[in-house]
């Protein structure tokens, strides 16, 4: 791994960022087409999206990958088609690997927009539409960020690979997971989608489970003759919002990072209104700061919600887990990649951007799994509540957009041109 970036010379960064000012209507346009294409997960058809971005790609002459998921996968895993994409960019030997990875599934629009979820719509100098902040707006900082250093007449050393991915939504591990445990990569560095005003250095794990409660139903005028799940559910809600209050004792010592929270998010059963019901289903989140252990914290979640219910008669449950996310935690190397962005950052946006944590989880985490040491940086506002992410009304403010492709296409220079 190389250790050691080279400023950059003043005119090769007056020279990217030239680039980036006279291409960015180019770079919007494509932007509105890769939103105007839906990729909501559910029902999770991605592929289509991973082709219209390829031939992109193809017609600037660029050579580009296709990793379908076999259809097994995608049907035991519950989406409909995943094509991950690598585009590699070699220059010349003796450089480090960067991988720039950005996700392109997304939640479903939801109700409440005042503009069209898929449209693009440019109004009062944002970008409307969903994945337009989070993360195809990526796709296309990263593009041009490349584009412009290989415009720029620099020499260039090592590569760039562009990993575009489609699961995100679900977790990751068939997207860049994938990628990374068939041997497809093996990068130096990531950088992986974020917003322009902070570096992510860490962010939190995720644990998901789906309690089944078991019962008899009966008919709800001789309840005694059952035995009620809902009545044992509630315990095990209970149970779970004490522990969760508990939570907010526990402190991370990481900046942008609080304590660790749990939620139950989804909760059905029952057969009608005058019977007992004889199951109910509940799905709980379990967000752990990086410094937890995820085997330990799942033994102990186990543990209460068992206990709660011990003893009552005619009561089984089952515990899955649906989801383990580890947290993303820095690794030697990680800070070259800081201090190169926030460089670049002052000299853009006129500030210095800080270098924190995030209470979100994401795919990044999958890369540093790897040994990779990895941020999170890209295109974006403050905070995710300003962007509209995952709400209605999603957006990105174009002049972000611009400052961080100039970001991203500082950073490879630094290092990648000799």
């Amino acid at each position: 791994m190389m250790s050691t970036t080279a400023s950059v010379d003043p005119a090769l960064s007056a020279r990217l960022h030239a680039w980036v000012d006279e291409h960015f209507d180019e770079q919007v346009a494509l932007l509105q087409r890769l939103v105007g294409i839906p990729t909501d997960t559910p029902p999770g058809d991605t592929a289509p999206h991973a082709e219209a971005v390829a031939a992109v790609l193809e017609g600037w002459g660029w050579q580009v990958e296709r990793h379908a998921v076999p259809a097994d996968e995608m049907q035991a895993y519950g989406m409909r088609s995943i094509t991950n994409l690598i585009a590699r960019r070699q220059y010349a030997s003796g450089g480090p690997v960067i991988a720039l990875n950005a996700h392109g599934d997304v939640v479903p629009p939801g109700d409440g927009w005042t503009h069209d979820p898929y449209g693009g719509e440019v109004v009062d100098g944002r970008l409307y539409g969903r994945a337009s902040a989070v993360s195809k707006s990526d796709f296309t900082t990263y593009l041009h960020a490349v584009r412009a250093l290989e415009a720029s007449g620099a020499s260039l050393k090592g590569a760039v690979e562009l990993h575009f991915t489609y699961d995100e939504e679900f977790g990751g591990l068939k997207g860049p997971g994938w990628l990374l445990d068939h041997g497809l990569s093996k990068p130096d560095y990531a950088v992986c989608a974020s917003f322009s005003y902070a570096v992510v250095t860490a962010h939190n794990g995720c644990l998901q489970f789906e309690i089944t409660v078991n019962g008899k139903a009966t008919h709800g005028s001789a309840p005694k003759t059952g035995h009620d799940a809902l009545q044992a559910a509630n315990r095990i809600l209970t149970e779970i919002y004490r522990q969760a209050a508990a939570l907010d004792d526990i402190h991370s010592g990481i900046d942008g990072i609080t304590n660790p929270t749990m939620i139950v998010g989804r909760i059905e059963g029952g057969t009608n209104t005058n019977v007992v019901p004889g199951q109910v289903v509940l799905r709980m989140d379990r967000r752990l700061i990086p410094e937890e252990d995820p085997e330990q914290v799942e033994a102990q979640v186990r543990q209460f919600i068992q206990a709660a219910v011990q003893g009552l008669p005619g009561i089984t449950i089952g515990i899955r887990r649906l989801l383990l996310a580890r947290a993303l935690r820095p690794l030697p190397g990680h800070e070259k990649l800081v201090a190169s962005l926030q460089k670049h950052a002052r000299h853009v946006f006129g500030e210095t951007i800080p270098a924190v944590g995030t209470p979100l989880y994401a795919d990044a985490r999958l890369y540093a799994e790897h040994g990779i040491p990895t941020v999170m940086y890209g295109a974006g506002p403050r905070t995710v509540l300003e962007s509209g992410a995952k709400q209605a009304d999603e957006h990105v403010v174009l002049t972000d957009l611009k400052g961080a492709t100039q970001v991203v296409a500082g950073m490879l220079a630094e290092f990648l041109a000799v």
